[in-house]
């Protein structure tokens, strides 16, 4: 899967502009500020239809601006846009021309994984990182991942809210989908883990980590068999009442990492954090590339620089083997490893000149 142009108006400060991309890829280069990731945030943004940093939509419009615009049209011809005006707060989403009334339709049609330098946080990060990393590539590979994860999500909401108004019997109510939808999240999530586990250590491998690395899925794997939420329900029920909220589910639970046979964020160094997030990134790429039979596009954010030469030579030489299309950034010429073989783009003061 590959971008053949990508057109941005009044996003953040780049300026209005239609860009042909190489089928290889690009590299841009440029000072800090001036625009690299807001690139990057335009490729990105068709994956999920929201930012790639968390930001809220008006953050990626243009300060001041009416809203922004973002056009994307893959290799195949297939067009892909997203519209959001600033003053009713409204997102348009089109595929081919045709109006999607609800996002979710729109997911998949575009597929590129991000390395950002703050994916250090699904390392150091508490269960939560994990959980929304997680929950973003299965959804994504698996439609039928998300619809368990949305149905989930709101019996939660619902029975967290009856809760807190300390009513049982509403609460309860909610006990029948949330085992259903539950059990299903559980079920893809338990599925990934055992294939995982094994190509995660081999990405390890491949970027110099002597030690040996482990992932394990870390919660009541019994909640796989929709029978079983009944007594595990009912055992929290007067906590879930007392607390006003759920103490029962895949919302609680984490991906445990490992190093040497110890925890990976206790006990590794920074440099094997940064080590092992970028080998998550490497396994949510294959995750979606097998699931959806398309090769997703890479996104590499400034990454090189927090590598050491080697890691750097053995990163750009994975990448370039991979067969997708890779847009990197970088500030500096100096700052790519020579293995990296794509065009080089400049940018200043939001403004991209190609060669």
């Amino acid at each position: 899967m590959r971008a053949a142009s990508l057109v941005v108006r009044s996003v953040r400060n780049l300026t209005d502009a239609e860009l042909v991309l190489p089928a290889r890829g690009i590299a841009l280069l440029g000072p800090n500020g001036h625009g690299k990731t807001n690139l990057l945030e335009a490729l990105a943004y068709p994956v999920l239809f929201r930012s790639l940093r968390g930001a809220r939509d008006r953050e990626v419009a243009r300060f001041g601006g009416p809203g922004f615009h973002v056009g994307l049209v893959r290799e195949d011809g297939l067009a892909i846009a997203v519209t959001w005006d600033a003053a009713g707060g409204r997102k348009r989403v089109t595929i081919d021309g045709a109006d999607c009334p609800r996002i979710t339709d729109a997911l998949g049609h575009w597929l590129a994984v991000a390395f950002l330098p703050t994916d250090l946080a699904l390392v150091q990060g508490g269960a939560a990182e994990r959980r929304r990393w997680l929950d973003r590539m299965l959804s994504l590979a698996h439609p039928a991942y998300l619809g368990a994860l949305l149905r989930y999500r709101a019996a939660v909401a619902q029975r967290n809210a009856a809760l807190r108004r300390h009513d049982g019997p509403s609460a309860a109510a909610f006990d029948g989908v949330l085992a259903a939808s539950g059990a299903a999240v559980l079920r893809h999530r338990l599925d990934w883990v055992a294939t995982a586990g094994g190509a995660w250590r081999e990405a390890l491998d491949g970027l110099g980590e002597p030690l040996p690395v482990e992932l394990r899925y870390r919660g009541a794997s019994e909640l796989v068999e929709p029978a079983a939420w009944e007594a595990a329900l009912a055992a929290q029920r007067e906590r879930d009442l007392a607390r006003g909220q759920t103490h029962v589910g895949p919302h609680r639970d984490d991906l445990a990492l490992g190093l040497g046979g110890h925890s990976l964020r206790r006990y590794g160094s920074t440099g094997q954090h940064r080590t092992a997030a970028i080998g998550l990134r490497l396994l949510e790429h294959a995750t979606l590339q097998a699931a959806r039979e398309t090769t997703p596009a890479l996104l590499v954010d400034d990454v090189f620089a927090e590598l050491d030469a080697a890691r750097q030579d053995r990163l750009a030489r994975r990448l370039g083997a991979m067969d997708a299309q890779l847009v990197v950034t970088a500030p500096r010429e100096a700052d790519l490893p020579d293995a990296l073989e794509v065009a080089r783009w400049h940018v200043r003061d939001g403004t991209i000149r190609q060669g």
